[in-house]
């Protein structure tokens, strides 16, 4: 197994439960709720270009395109079973999308080419050099000006959602999963070069605390680049 394939995670960790995601997560994670209100506070506008980082089955892409029909909205993920679930969702709700085999940490498109980069429970997922290596790459993708949006993991609210997060933590990893009960994320993203990161938003659900946070890549950051 290469270096890059090691680093890539299943959405339930395992290939064999891929199959269950949808179910799931729509059961466990309050998925509606959350997800509409990730697409609201990033206020949408006209011919914006969207990116779907880590897509996983599309649920969220096929969301914007839905709400937001004058938008192009793209997905990519690593997991080539999980597209192709992805394609066949777009399929049979009668819509399209852009999807891409790839992975976060190495993105496959030019610089500064999307006004929103959206992220659902993928970071929990990744190492935290991982962590920093898309936050990096995702800086790189969006256009200065430019949101991220996160919806994920983050430190719990009380007592009993640290007791049920440690099953998200059974099943995907106290490795990965370490940054995002300590509620270091908004920090990686400082250090990534992101500016005005807040949280704007937490659920409560049978796994644990999911908490939203917006992050603006500034002019000030693009110009930088461009001098080195």
């Amino acid at each position: 197994m290469s270096k890059k394939q090691s680093q890539f995670i299943p959405a339930l960790r395992y290939d064999w439960l891929t199959r269950l995601y949808d179910p799931i997560i729509r059961l466990t994670t309050r998925e509606t709720a959350f997800k509409q209100r990730l697409v609201d506070i990033a206020h949408i506008q006209t011919g914006h270009r969207i990116l779907d980082l880590g897509c996983g089955t599309g649920t969220l892409a096929l969301l914007i395109q839905k709400t937001h029909a004058d938008a192009e909205v793209l997905g990519v993920d690593g997991d080539l079973k999980v597209v192709k679930i992805a394609q066949g969702n777009a399929v049979d709700s009668g819509s399209h999308l852009w999807l891409n085999a790839g992975l976060v940490f190495e993105l496959p498109y030019p610089a500064n080419q999307f006004d929103r980069v959206f992220s659902t429970l993928l970071f929990h997922h990744l190492t935290q050099e991982s962590k920093q290596r898309t936050l990096q790459e995702t800086l790189r993708v969006l256009k200065p000006g430019g949101q991220l949006c996160v919806a994920d993991w983050g430190k719990p609210a009380n007592r009993l959602m640290r007791m049920l997060f440690f099953l998200v933590q059974l099943l995907d990893g106290f490795t990965t999963t370490t940054d995002n009960v300590k509620g270091v994320l908004p920090e990686l993203m400082r250090d990534a070069g992101f500016a005005e990161i807040r949280e704007v938003d937490h659920f409560s659900t049978l796994f644990g605390t999911l908490r939203l946070h917006i992050a603006v890549k500034h002019l000030e950051v693009e110009e930088s680049h461009s001098r080195k």
